[in-house]
């Protein structure tokens, strides 16, 4: 394989160039220009938190306001104690008080709905205590469970993230805590992704000559090569939706296209993609692991197709035009099948773009600063991505509904974002 090859594939997976300037596309049929938020439609909530519980009281207040799904009202009540005052909160315009108290080594939880002046639930966790490992990632299901008795859904507190780091890959919790490296400095590690049960991740080791898909269990830190590339450059690795195989890029000199392998047997490689000089890369999986989106440069720049998950059926995936947008890099198939995630050049700056399944219409989520590598989370309404915005690249959540945008702080420049599944506890959140 020619270095010149390489270049080519290494340039479609990481590099987006361009001027920090976004073109307002509004006019382009199916585009639009960031998101608004229509104020008043969630409703208030208070969180109050007995005695010695700041740190449960705070995680669980924090984790329920990036659900998105809450106003969370600000008041000096904390730390609380006596009986909830329901009609100074519902005058203040909270719709649920969740009140959290101490018992016997464990909290108890109560969710208030005071419109109708009942207790919805009562509920009691036992914790780790607070500097073990877990015990943060305990409260988050904790919160989670909050989000569930009032929406109906879990949240996406008990979640974390893969990323770059430099060469190094390292995980952080959803809210942006707990970070720790997965891989040794030096070692220059890329692009992560997690399996779907979120006990395992995969990732390109960048050595001399040859990049091999490494497939790393979390628990024991054993990791093995993933079958067919144990040569040449093999890229942009990703998880089957049932976890049995992987799929990846791999360069050649012929062109770039994308294999899948059974990791449970860990052979039979299939080849997806026939280049014909052309590049095919960033495959990602709809849901049902019937379809994949992948980037193909076949029509003279990168965009996204779809084809069939045994190869058949490639086309088109997400419309463009060359007026208006350019190259378009990393798809990410929403957990609900519905959405696909993408950057695409916008006068030559990545922004970050939703494309609807069904209707083949895409949308634009960001105009401001360079937007790429968008991972979806798994309730399927937010979006982590790499944004340049406030001066450095961070990571950044939008809620695809109400536009709401938060920073995820890292020690340094991030790349390429892989959100987790809702991580399994070990033991029942609640006791009673």
């Amino acid at each position: 394989m020619t270095r010149m090859r390489q270049g080519l594939a290494l340039a479609l997976l990481l590099a987006v160039p361009g001027a920090l300037w976004a073109q307002d596309t509004s006019h382009v049929e199916g585009v639009r220009v960031g998101i608004t938020y229509a104020a008043g439609i969630r409703p208030g909530l208070l969180v109050l938190w007995g005695p010695g519980l700041d740190s449960v009281g705070t995680i669980i207040q924090r984790d329920l306001d990036y659900s998105d799904q809450f106003e969370l009202i600000p008041g000096a009540f904390n730390p609380h104690t006596g009986p909830v005052n329901e009609g100074l909160y519902r005058g203040m315009g909270a719709s649920y008080a969740v009140e959290v108290t101490g018992v016997s080594g464990a909290v108890d939880i109560r969710l208030h709905d005071l419109v109708a002046k009942q207790v919805r639930q009562d509920r009691v966790a036992v914790l780790p205590g607070a500097a073990a490992p877990d015990f943060r990632m305990a409260v988050h299901r904790v919160a989670d469970e909050i989000v569930r008795w009032i929406t109906g859904q879990p949240g996406i507190a008990a979640t974390a993230l893969l990323y770059d780091e430099g060469s190094q890959i390292f995980r952080i919790d959803a809210d942006g805590a707990g970070r720790v490296a997965l891989t040794r400095p030096g070692e220059r590690a890329i692009s992560p992704a997690w399996s779907e049960d979120g006990t395992r991740m995969v990732f390109t080791s960048l050595g001399d000559g040859v990049a091999p898909v490494i497939l790393e269990t979390f628990s024991t830190g054993a990791r093995v090569t993933v079958p067919g590339t144990a040569t040449g450059l093999n890229i942009t690795p990703v998880f089957t939706p049932n976890d049995q195989g992987v799929a990846y890029a791999k360069s050649t000199e012929s062109g770039t296209d994308l294999y899948v392998a059974n990791i449970v047997q860990m052979c039979c490689v299939q080849r997806l993609t026939v280049g014909r000089y052309s590049d095919n890369l960033s495959p990602t999986f709809s849901p049902d692991g019937q379809r994949v989106a992948f980037v193909s440069n076949r029509p003279g720049v990168p965009q996204v197709y779809v084809m069939a998950a045994d190869g058949t059926g490639q086309d088109l995936f997400a419309p463009f035009d060359f007026g208006a947008t350019g190259d378009s890099y990393a798809p990410d198939w929403s957990p609900d099948g519905a959405s696909v995630v993408f950057h695409r050049e916008v006068s030559g700056t990545p922004q970050v773009f939703v494309l609807d399944v069904a209707r083949r219409k895409v949308r634009q989520l960001t105009s401001a600063g360079r937007n790429e590598d968008a991972s979806w989370a798994p309730d399927g309404r937010h979006v982590v991505f790499v944004s340049d915005r406030s001066g450095r690249r961070q990571l950044w959540v939008v809620d695809v509904l109400s536009g709401r945008f938060r920073q995820i702080t890292t020690v340094a420049a991030a790349r390429l974002p892989a959100w987790s599944r809702r991580l399994a506890a070990t033991a029942p959140v609640f006791t009673r």
